[in-house]
């Protein structure tokens, strides 16, 4: 059974929380530890450890207030990332809101904001799943030079930053970056639309490789459909402070 249990410094728990940051995050992008154990000491943050009959699956760290829970960093450990664990992980987040959404019974505003986590939660599932999808064939994809490869490059520039950007919009409560990464998918689906127009000319070129250039296409379609839950994301945030989703327009 997956339990979650709070992080206090010196234990276990943080002990692997520590290596799993190392292992999830590059330098750059990597929250200090020191950081995440000093903001949970605060009433409304929580850092949770998982595990399931001891075995370690990954952590959270969350913010959990009297209106919402979301979850600002979420990592699943290596060895256990075939097993589902991240899925469920982020049901119990779920399950988190509505247990707000029943006790504090949130109207206006604070409704909206836990609507659309809960929503949210969805289309970030969905990015973990195409982000996998995508590591399984680079063991076996080699993308060679050229302007496909660019492409791909800037595709995938592109879309880490609508997520983080979509992320980032929701914590901070920032319209006009919400606003940005819905622009920004347009460009990326532009580029892979590029990326196909390319790939498939390979294909009828060098017929013998043309399990290779579909391989690629396939990167480039996960790419472009991370773009497009980022996108979601973006629009459930202009939601949550407008009370207007950009579909409606």
């Amino acid at each position: 059974m997956l339990e979650a249990r709070a992080v206090t410094a010196g234990t276990e728990d943080a002990q692997e929380v520590e290596r799993l940051l190392e292992a999830a995050f590059p330098p750059y992008e990597r929250p200090p530890f020191s950081f995440l154990t000093t903001q949970a000491e605060r009433e409304e943050v929580s850092l949770l450890a998982y595990r399931d009959e001891g075995l370690f699956c990954g952590f959270a760290f969350m913010i959990e207030d009297a209106r919402l829970a979301y979850v600002l960093f979420l990592a699943v450990g290596e060895g256990v990332r075939s097993k589902g664990y991240g899925a469920r992980m982020l049901a119990d987040i779920e399950r988190r809101c509505l247990r707000l959404l029943l006790q504090q019974q949130p109207v206006a505003r604070d409704l909206r904001e836990i609507s659309s986590a809960l929503k949210m939660i969805s289309d970030l599932e969905r990015i973990g799943d195409q982000a996998a999808d995508i590591a399984e064939l680079t063991r076996f994809v080699r993308l060679p030079d050229g302007p496909g490869r660019q492409r791909i490059e800037e595709m995938s520039k592109a879309v880490i930053r609508m997520v983080t950007d979509s992320v980032d919009s929701f914590v901070k409560r920032d319209l006009e970056l919400a606003r940005e990464v819905c622009r920004e998918d347009d460009q990326v689906d532009v580029l892979f639309n590029q990326v196909k127009k390319e790939l498939i000319g390979l294909i009828a070129a060098d017929a013998d490789s043309g399990e290779l250039w579909l391989d690629l296409i396939m990167v480039a379609k996960y790419l472009e459909r991370i773009g497009d839950h980022a996108t979601n994301v973006a629009e459930w945030v202009e939601y949550s402070i407008t009370g207007n989703h950009p579909s409606n327009n």
